[in-house]
């Protein structure tokens, strides 16, 4: 994606924190509490497309299938109820290709998702930070309604479901495209962990980087230099910001050590292991 006017390119760890933290002070109650939700990537490229438009052609015909079929089979394996929203959570938060995009409360683990490839050190990583908040206003009235009465800024599937129980339903609540948040259930602690909500337009070919170039008030991005991303990922190390928090279990754990234990460019394993022992 080409940069934009809403692009704050950092320079040091410094810079980073400042950009991370901006616009997050509540004057109202003297606290700072952000307004964002973030989501980091690997390449400052890569835009915000969902899995299901990534498989190209006509994705939008194969979202139903994908989803009724999931639903048929992982029977034997979660008990989400019968909620569409929740089944549609469950399908994201274990790969299957849906409109739903993966977001965190913490900047710190999106900033864990921009630099935790070490593939992609080449290149710049990104964060891209919405203001869920003012993002509220654009819904349909029935929908900022609801969130109102219950006094959130975003969606559960308990508070979405008596107001739209398809996904069709969601589509016909509005002709143009609005960006709605919802909060997963606890599927598990990878969900808690990442302190994880899911966003989703009313259709699934609408894409969301598309409806942000038609609400720039609504966003940032922070561009994060290739040469800075070993300090960064050191840093969060040291912070407990890593796999083996992220992901708990032996998978997470695994993908912690391998990274943890790759020399940087130039560095050879025998003076990794004399740094790790005299640190």
């Amino acid at each position: 994606m080409p940069p934009t006017s809403n692009d704050v390119e950092v320079t040091s760890w410094a810079d980073l924190q400042q950009a991370l933290f901006q616009d997050t002070w509540d004057g109202r109650i003297g606290r700072f509490r952000s307004p964002f939700v973030y989501r980091g990537l690997r390449s400052e490229s890569w835009p915000l497309t969902t899995s299901l438009q990534r498989l190209g052609g006509e994705y939008h015909l194969l979202e139903n299938h994908l989803l009724r079929n999931f639903r048929k089979y992982a029977r034997d394996f979660s008990q989400p109820g019968t909620s569409v929203w929740n089944w549609l959570a469950l399908a994201q938060h274990h790969g299957l290709p849906t409109r739903m995009l993966d977001w965190t409360y913490s900047p710190y683990v999106a900033l864990h998702f921009a630099t935790d490839d070490l593939e992609a050190y080449d290149q710049p990583g990104v964060i891209w930070a919405i203001n869920y908040v003012k993002a509220a206003e654009f819904l349909p009235p029935s929908l900022r309604e609801a969130l109102r009465s219950e006094g959130s800024n975003v969606f559960t599937p308990e508070l979405l479901e008596p107001l739209c129980t398809t996904l069709r339903d969601l589509e016909l609540l509005q002709r143009e495209p609005f960006l709605l948040f919802l909060e997963p259930p606890s599927l598990d602690a990878r969900i808690v962990h990442q302190y994880a909500l899911f966003s989703l337009i009313n259709t699934a070919q609408d894409t969301l980087h598309e409806w942000l170039e038609q609400h720039p008030e609504l966003y940032f991005r922070i561009i994060i230099p290739a040469n800075l991303k070993w300090e960064v990922r050191d840093k969060l190390d040291q912070a407990g910001i890593t796999e083996r928090v992220l992901f708990p279990g032996l998978g997470g754990l695994s993908r912690w050590l391998h990274r943890h234990y790759t020399p940087t460019p130039g560095q050879t394993a025998a003076e990794l292991l004399d740094d790790q022992i005299s640190g």
